[in-house]
């Protein structure tokens, strides 16, 4: 005798269950969201200065360049000298507890990075770095 097996249609037993493995990504992603350091990057390079007591800083999210030929550079984009404090608290609100650190080329104005400097700390930054290379 011949038995003739007919499947009732049933293809859940046949599937591949992908609930775990979608929570163990979304459980990495949000890990990964967490520990990444967000930098806001000025956009371009500059010839900063040395000084023989230049530290390491550790918390510096907010980085405003200043180059030889006095344009002022934050977050990618060439900014005003007088739109210096409208980016700054922008980025404050992004970033209430980051820092700001000007970058300024050795062949800069003093004059230009006393006001840059102004201007971060009248949009209520009160820490200021200046970078400097490590003279040692």
């Amino acid at each position: 005798m011949r038995r003739h097996w007919h499947g009732n249609g049933d293809s859940a037993e046949s599937e591949i269950n992908l609930t775990p493995m979608l929570d163990v990504v979304f459980i990495m992603l949000i890990f990964f969201v967490v520990t990444t350091s967000f930098v806001k990057e000025s956009g371009v390079e500059v010839n900063r200065p040395s000084a023989n007591t230049a530290q390491q800083q550790e918390q510096a999210n907010i980085l405003v360049a200043i180059r030889p030929n006095g344009e002022i550079w934050i977050d990618n984009r060439a900014v005003d000298v007088r739109a210096v404090r409208s980016h700054i608290e922008r980025l404050r609100v992004e970033f209430p507890e980051g820092q700001v650190v000007i970058q300024g080329d050795r062949a800069a104005q003093i004059g230009l990075l006393v006001k840059v400097m102004d201007q971060v700390r009248l949009a209520g930054v009160v820490n200021v770095s200046i970078a400097a290379d490590d003279g040692g």
